[in-house]
């Protein structure tokens, strides 16, 4: 039988998220593992199709403590380069990565938790869930989706646009991942982007040091009571990074409005319009992977976890890291998680001085 070990926080998550509250954790003397359900570093990265870029330049998509270096010949980091950047960051600060360790549930266990996972279990006074949402796509139900007899797929499983050369391809989805997809495929598929409303493009000066700043002044006004001016929403949806730039401008980002249904050969617009596909590729986003905390019984009657800051409030021993806007502004990207992983280590520490 495999003996119980003990830390003081457990980590869940080995990307960019688990990454930042390790160093923070490191710098407060604090000791802890990173269990990571991947078998090499670079979180849901080393998974993103071979053309994602990021929305900033390198230097403004940094983790704490170690600026990302420029990539050569490019403005805006592939997912390859911040790959590379996130094994170095690992490396660099000689983090306690176990990997692959798939965590399967978290229970509380007196003063303690317990950490079950498939390569034995843990004991910790605190654990930080940073397992983000690439894991947990998301498909609307859509009426006919189980009749279409073409491919259908989600982000996640989008690659290159050489898989679909000389097709009709369908991309649902108005976001950053729908139109960088869809400018993808523009100039050798038979494209037709759909949208929920017509697309709202940021002004091309815009990126993600904007959206950052935008983030964090709505989230600043929240917490002091002033009006809610909408934040990055009150923007755009689309960050014009230079391959969705080009294709707009070429004039081959038309997009057309949500279709009805889907029948056996394509989708069918409420008016009886159709438009044939070969493939549909679902852009719609993805929910927050927290299956492993489901024993705690932390979620709320909409299905929300209460969260205050990145602290659960029903189990202070527990933060969430990195889910976007709910668990700190801009949580979910590189340069914004490194102030909420800084607050939920500086928690955390002082839950373990007190001995609560």
């Amino acid at each position: 039988m495999t003996a119980v070990r003990h830390t003081q926080v457990v980590i869940v998550g080995g990307g960019q998220s688990g990454l930042a509250a390790g160093y923070h954790l490191r710098r407060l003397g604090v000791d802890f593992v990173v269990l990571d359900a991947q078998s090499t570093p670079g979180g849901a990265w080393q998974h993103a199709w071979d053309s994602l870029r990021l929305f900033s330049p390198a230097a403004y998509s940094s983790l704490p403590g170690r600026p990302m270096p420029v990539q050569l010949g490019e403005t805006y980091p592939d997912a390859r380069h911040v790959v590379g950047y996130l094994a170095e960051f690992e490396r660099r600060y000689d983090l306690p990565v176990h990997r692959p360790v798939r965590v399967s549930g978290i229970h509380r266990d007196g003063r303690h938790l317990r950490i079950e996972t498939d390569a034995g279990n843990w004991r910790a006074r605190a654990v930080i869930s940073a397992t983000g949402t690439w894991w947990r796509p998301f498909l609307p139900a859509v009426p006919g989706r189980s009749d279409f007899r073409g491919r259908q797929l989600h982000t996640v499983g989008y690659s290159s646009p050489h898989d679909f050369a000389g097709q009709r391809v369908v991309v649902v989805g108005g976001g950053n991942s729908g139109a960088q997809i869809a400018a993808d495929l523009a100039y050798d598929t038979e494209l037709t982007w759909v949208t929920q409303r017509p697309p709202r493009f940021l002004p091309d000066d815009i990126d993600g040091r904007v959206l950052f700043d935008v983030a964090s002044a709505r989230r600043r006004a929240l917490d002091e009571g002033r009006t809610d001016h909408g934040g990055v929403a009150s923007l755009g949806d689309i960050v014009a990074v230079p391959p969705v730039r080009e294709a707009r401008d070429a004039g081959l980002l038309k997009a057309s409005p949500m279709f009805d249904r889907l029948d056996r050969d394509g989708v069918v617009w409420a008016d009886g319009t159709r438009a044939p596909a070969d493939a549909v590729i679902w852009c719609t986003g993805f929910r927050p992977a927290l299956s492993h905390l489901a024993s705690l019984g932390l979620r709320g009657p909409r299905g929300r976890i209460a969260t205050a800051g990145t602290r659960v409030v029903d189990e202070p021993r527990v933060h969430l890291l990195g889910y976007g806007d709910w668990t700190g502004p801009a949580s979910a990207t590189l340069i914004g998680v490194g102030r909420p992983a800084r607050d939920a280590a500086r928690e955390i520490a002082e839950l373990l001085e007190a001995g609560e």
